[in-house]
């Protein structure tokens, strides 16, 4: 087990005492409220990345369960010329949700950024890795932005306007309902340059069995990820969540092309927080996340919704995930 993973671990199973106060803005806090008192509790999965959070994921990136990373690093490796081809270099690439930055640095050589801009929501985690990537590559400029990319947004004038190049990796772009897929990267459009484009990542319908596993792992570092947001919002909205009284679940649901994320109840129990509370039967869930899984026509036919035009698509041997390219339509 890597130092990071037995770290965070470590911290989630001795957590620090709640202190009843809450840090988060009153929109943020109203917002979280609403959703733990809907008739089926629900949170927004941005929570699940505080810097905690963030290095949990991380953890989960390196596990055999969890294939999209791998099988997208594959698909890079394999067609990366072509994809460098059809993309062009010298741009401003933009990383939606960076994370670590590691995915995009892996393709600075084969795409020769001239301005790097990672977003992502965790600022200290996101400040880190940028601090830590300048240094390997110290002739590319970056701008690093802390962004809630679930609302609108717009790039701000350090954000070079020409060859705008989006890269959204992994399978980030499921944690959108299809309709709010669409209108997210509508926002991206928004913000696109005719001369640019989306490289993105699309996990694909497979086995039922393959797509537990990946969401639920044998040594439970997804359930730590998940659980982990629960402390998350003792910070936000000064609950008392005590994360020994909940259990991770995560399923593949066939009807909805989606894996769920919940967080069970193992017991009747009541959450309060600064301003209101929640009795929680035994066995209620709060719903944490949504992963949902495309053809390849489908997800082109939604890019076409959202204003873009596919013009490249690789996949892996067993085509469990796929690799997309659009520019934004004109007209």
């Amino acid at each position: 087990m890597s130092t990071t993973r037995t770290a965070a671990l470590h911290a989630l199973r001795f957590p620090s005492a709640t202190a009843r106060i809450a840090h988060g803005d009153a929109a943020t806090v109203a917002g979280i409220a609403a959703g733990l008192l809907a008739p089926a509790a629900a949170t927004s999965p941005k929570y699940l990345y505080d810097s905690l959070g963030s290095r949990l994921f991380e953890a989960i990136c390196e596990l055999p369960e969890y294939y999209p990373t791998r099988t997208e690093a594959g698909i890079f490796a394999r067609h990366g010329a072509d994809i460098a081809r059809r993309v062009g270099t010298g741009s401003t690439l933009i990383d939606l949700g960076a994370g670590n930055c590691a995915k995009a640095a892996s393709l600075f050589p084969l795409l020769e950024p001239m301005q790097y801009v990672p977003i992502d929501i965790s600022r200290e985690f996101l400040n880190e890795a940028v601090s830590r990537l300048q240094q390997r590559f110290p002739r590319i400029a970056m701008t690093a932005l802390a962004l809630d990319l679930s609302g609108p947004f717009m790039l701000p004038d350090t954000v070079a306007p020409r060859r705008r190049v989006f890269f959204y990796p992994g399978s980030s772009i499921g944690n959108f309902a299809p309709h709010e897929a669409i209108r997210f990267l509508r926002r991206v459009r928004d913000n696109a340059s005719a001369d640019g484009g989306l490289l993105i990542g699309v996990d694909l319908i497979k086995d039922a069995a393959v797509l537990d596993a990946a969401y639920d792992d044998a040594i439970g570092v997804t359930a730590a990820f998940n659980l982990n947001m629960l402390r998350h919002l003792n910070h936000l909205i000064g609950a008392d969540f005590d994360v020994r009284q909940w259990q991770h679940v995560a399923f593949f649901n066939e009807g909805e092309s989606r894996v769920e994320m919940h967080l069970e109840a193992r017991t009747a129990l009541t959450v309060r927080w600064a301003g209101g509370e929640r009795r929680f039967a035994r066995g209620e869930r709060i719903h944490t996340e949504d992963s949902y899984k495309y053809t390849r026509e489908g997800f082109a036919d939604l890019l076409a919704q959202a204003g873009f035009e596919a013009d490249g698509t690789w996949t892996d041997g067993a085509g469990w995930f796929a690799v997309m390219h659009a520019r934004a339509a004109i007209g």
